[in-house]
């Protein structure tokens, strides 16, 4: 993708301009954003979107407001199970549709200008008139794209976010709307992480939000102390007296009368431990890129014949494939890489395919990885 090259999607400014001056800072208003849906074979027909949200492994959501009273079911939904297209207020929100439908996966492709790190998935919400979810806010940055129809959105910058008690909902208890736009298919919205917003549909419509990953900073301190732990000196071979295991040992430890008072001694080998572990920085390099890669937990790869030659190849739509200065990392596992072969590799991650001059440059060890994530299912052989 050039950067500095003006999209449509982006209201006739670049990448680098839409990062520069908007990203996380201010909301942006795009008329015309997509405008090519029959080349992208999209939107999605509704009885699709339903057949999706009545799948095992497919998250889902039916939100419905009645007198005032919110009700939140979670999917998945029968056909019976979705109330009629008569009936007002009420949405079915389908999660991570990118991850089912090639042409949607294709769509969230042309927001590859921010890192795959953050980007997280495409969400599609269908609403009959009226339906929504009430005034609340992300706490992360999200694309909001009409598909169909019309949504009405107020939108505000305040600094109230409390939320109303008693409901299964996060709606925020005081909204206090400074603009409003209604969107028609193809118009799009960027608002930045907790900006305020309500988005009510005029008639059926459907909506496509194209959200990013923000984790919470002690959440992935958790998840990488546990990658951490577990990829410490856990070979196949019995640990050398050099690479042994350090064991705590108090050979000065005197007798106590409070046996339940933590030791100050074990505390310091504690923070030592976690110390020296945070200290090697390819370690935690490595936990890093398999955290970000992991894939969901409702996330499967239909295992594959080995194919008999490489042509090309082009990545999984579910796979997630990143790298940093000396590893690749795909669906949580990593590898050290360098030289061409790790140039090859980081072309594709970033265009998740590789033509059949890329892959005639291949190493035989390259070949080899790209053969066995074809038959994993990761990736796909494609003829040329």
């Amino acid at each position: 993708m050039h950067i500095e090259q003006a999209l449509p999607l982006l209201g006739g400014i670049s990448p680098a301009q839409f990062m520069r001056r908007y990203w996380q800072k201010k909301p942006l208003l795009v008329r015309g954003a997509v405008t090519d849906w029959k080349a992208l074979q999209l939107p999605l027909p509704r009885a699709e979107l339903f057949e999706l949200a009545g799948q095992d492994g497919v998250e889902s959501r039916l939100i419905q407001q009645k007198a005032g009273d919110w009700s939140v079911k979670h999917g998945p939904f029968s056909r019976r199970a979705i109330p009629s297209l008569k009936t007002p207020d009420w949405s079915l929100l389908v999660q991570g549709v990118d991850l089912h439908n090639e042409a949607v996966h294709e769509l969230l492709q042309r927001f590859a200008f921010v890192p795959a790190a953050r980007l997280d998935d495409l969400m599609i919400s269908y609403a009959t008139d009226g339906g929504g979810v009430g005034p609340h806010f992300d706490s992360y940055d999200v694309f909001l794209l009409q598909a169909h129809g019309k949504r009405r959105w107020r939108i505000g910058k305040q600094k109230n976010l409390t939320l109303k008690e008693g409901i299964p909902l996060k709606v925020l208890a005081e909204f206090e709307a400074e603009e409003e736009y209604v969107l028609e298919p193809g118009d799009m919205l960027y608002l930045p992480p907790r900006y305020a917003h309500d988005g009510v549909a005029e008639g059926e419509c459907m909506t496509y939000s194209i959200g990013f990953r923000a984790p919470a900073q002690h959440e992935l301190a958790g998840d990488l102390l546990m990658r951490l732990s577990e990829s410490d000196d856990d070979g196949d071979d019995a640990p050398s007296a050099k690479t042994a295991t350090t064991i705590y040992k108090d050979p000065k430890q005197a007798a106590v009368e409070a046996p339940g008072a933590i030791p100050t001694e074990l505390l310091d080998f504690a923070r030592q431990a976690l110390e020296k572990r945070l200290a090697e920085p390819m370690a935690l390099a490595c936990a890093l890129g398999e955290s970000l890669t992991e894939p969901k937990y409702n996330v499967w790869f239909e295992p594959e014949d080995s194919p008999a030659m490489l042509e090309a190849v082009q990545l999984d739509r579910r796979t997630r494939m990143m790298y940093d200065q000396h590893h690749l990392f795909i669906n949580g596992e990593s590898y050290r890489a360098a030289g061409k072969d790790f140039a090859l590799m980081k072309k594709l991650a970033d265009q998740r395919r590789l033509d059949r001059h890329d892959v005639n440059g291949a190493s035989d060890d390259a070949l080899s990885l790209l053969s066995q994530w074809c038959e994993d299912g990761w990736a796909h052989a494609v003829p040329q």
